[in-house]
């Protein structure tokens, strides 16, 4: 397997000095391994790349189960697979669907890694869906977070049922209490330690606290996010029905946002995170499921408007900003009554916004959504010569494409939205007519 041709592929030059101590440990040893690294380092590639060299491509079986506690990383960690174009085969499984469809991807596709949720990986192992017999591999992605109350029992049964593991992977961006048991690290298990001492947040990351001088943050979040233009920024809330209130204030207030919560369905999760991922808007309005195994590039701003529960909480919030090499800020809305947390470490310096008659800024991207995908046979590649041909647009006027089994997403430049949604109605795609129509 061509490591170099792969990285070319991801367009990455080199690995960072921890994926190269994982893949060490991983290829070099026969032993369990704990990986402790900041988000946004590369973790997903530092396991991936030495497993896939591991595996035997010739053989259909499952090999590896990858577990993870959502199903955005699930969706994630795949498509990373898929883009290294290593010939291994994969699927995700996760709640919110139906297993019945699962169980035929997995009949179809016969993959050699499955990534998926701990629930519906047992329920595929229950039902002989994945044969637990082939399994020598077990990751464990945010493991802190898997192996928590609401995860224990089905941890506990899937690590169980797997007769024949071999070895075991366990990652996560905050330090562990205590290494689980099953993880074997006293007899040949290695450690890779990447967790800055004493380091809380990145030291790219310049924290702030904005006064509000009522409970209600509303019209101090207008102001913070209209003094930082179009930037992207992710506000953080605690609950459900406060993340959907604020969306709704900020949307009539102009601002083109996305919002993203446990509640709703699948469909709607993935056309939330796509417009915001893609450009197309460029606030994100969430509970803390935003807040682990999301890999959004470029995202400025973390702005608290409820305080975080916790120090874990509060850590993973602001991983999503300052990634790789990158520069970012997290704002601290403080109301009547409340203060910065006392786990929070560094500086704080005061932000007062500075708001003089600016209105939203539009973001530079729309998401069209088009009702084919890799079922009908349809491309990247298609999708790119029907916007072009029959939608009038440039190659660079077309941003982010994600092709999913029967639709795909497509960003397009905003001001030619309408242009296009014009000029390509009616007409057909590989010879096949279709839904194209604007996600908002």
């Amino acid at each position: 397997m061509d490591i170099q041709k792969i990285l070319k592929k991801l367009r990455i030059e080199e690995l960072n000095e921890m994926q190269q101590h994982a893949a060490e440990a991983i290829l070099r040893s026969d032993g369990d391994v704990v990986l402790l690294s900041p988000t946004g380092s590369g973790k997903t590639l530092a396991y991936l790349l030495p497993l896939i060299q591991l595996l035997d491509a010739s053989s259909d079986a499952v090999q590896a189960l990858v577990v993870v506690p959502g199903r955005e990383l699930a969706l994630q960690s795949d498509t990373v697979l898929r883009d290294m174009g290593s010939g291994i085969r994969s699927a995700s499984c996760y709640g919110g669907r139906a297993a019945m469809d699962e169980h035929r991807k997995l009949k179809e596709v016969k993959p050699q890694i499955v990534f998926g949720t701990p629930g519906r990986l047992n329920d595929h192992l229950d039902k002989e869906n994945i044969s637990r017999y082939g399994i020598r591999w077990l990751i464990i992605d945010e493991f802190d977070k898997c192996l928590q109350m609401g995860f224990h029992q089905e941890m506990a049964k899937l690590i169980k049922s797997l007769p024949g593991l071999q070895r075991r992977i366990l990652l996560s961006a905050t330090n562990a209490e205590e290494i689980p048991q099953f993880v074997n690290m006293a007899k040949k298990g290695t450690l890779v330690d990447f967790l800055p001492e004493g380091e809380q947040t990145s030291e790219r990351v310049t924290l702030y606290e904005v006064k509000s001088p009522v409970k209600d943050k509303l019209e101090t979040l207008r102001s913070l996010l209209l003094s930082f233009g179009d930037a992207s920024s992710i506000v953080f809330l605690n609950y459900r029905d406060s993340v959907e209130r604020v969306n709704n204030y900020l949307r009539e207030q102009g601002f083109t946002t996305s919002f993203f919560h446990g509640g709703m369905e699948q469909k709607e999760r993935e056309a939330a995170l796509y417009r915001f991922s893609n450009g197309s808007a460029n606030v994100m309005v969430s509970t803390d499921l935003a807040s682990r195994g999301l890999d959004i590039p470029n995202i400025a701003n973390i702005i608290h408007y409820h305080l975080p529960e916790s120090e874990d909480g509060y850590i993973h919030r602001v991983g999503r900003t300052a990634r790789w090499d990158k520069q970012g800020k997290a704002f601290f809305i403080i109301g009547p009554g409340e203060h910065i947390p006392d786990y929070v470490e560094g500086d704080v310096e005061s932000y007062e916004p500075i708001v003089d008659g600016q209105s939203p800024s539009a973001p530079p991207m729309a998401t069209l959504y088009i009702g084919k995908g890799k079922k009908d046979k349809v491309s990247k590649g298609d999708i790119v010569g029907f916007l072009c041909k029959k939608g009038g647009l440039q190659s660079d006027e077309v941003g982010r494409i994600d092709v999913n089994d029967r639709y795909a997403y497509v960003a397009v430049r905003r001001e030619k939205l309408q242009q296009v949604l014009r000029q390509v109605q009616g007409e057909k795609i590989k010879g096949i007519k279709t839904v194209v129509e604007p996600v908002r």
